[in-house]
């Protein structure tokens, strides 16, 4: 990174069905970089049930993102606005600061 860049790693967990929905959001404001995992998990409503059954790890995509500094509001925002469903489950976006970023390619340091 170049003196005075902050950046910041951005995971957001999201339902699956909204995650297309997130990705093009994201797209039409610019932000196009990203990694796509699928992940299974849960939160703190512990799973659902469905009669009998308990489902305690539920289908999720975890988004990766790393952004500069002055991107972070702007790219929570539009994982929120296309992610909420306003029902237990939409998901969860943490936030960390990336110290370093190197691309493999050529070596260069930043992103």
């Amino acid at each position: 990174m170049l003196k005075g860049d902050i950046m910041q790693l951005i995971r957001a967990i999201i339902r699956p069905e909204k995650a297309e929905e997130v990705i093009d959001s994201l797209d039409e404001k610019g932000f196009s970089a990203f990694t796509r995992i699928d992940v299974f998990g849960r939160g703190k409503q512990k799973g659902i049930q469905i009669g009998p059954t308990v489902y305690d790890e539920l289908a999720k995509v975890m988004l990766l993102m790393a952004v500069n500094d002055e991107d972070n509001e702007e790219v929570i925002e539009i994982i929120e606005e296309a992610a909420r469903t306003g029902s237990f489950g939409d998901g969860k976006i943490f936030i960390s600061s990336i110290d370093e970023a190197y691309t493999i390619r050529t070596g260069e340091k930043g992103l």
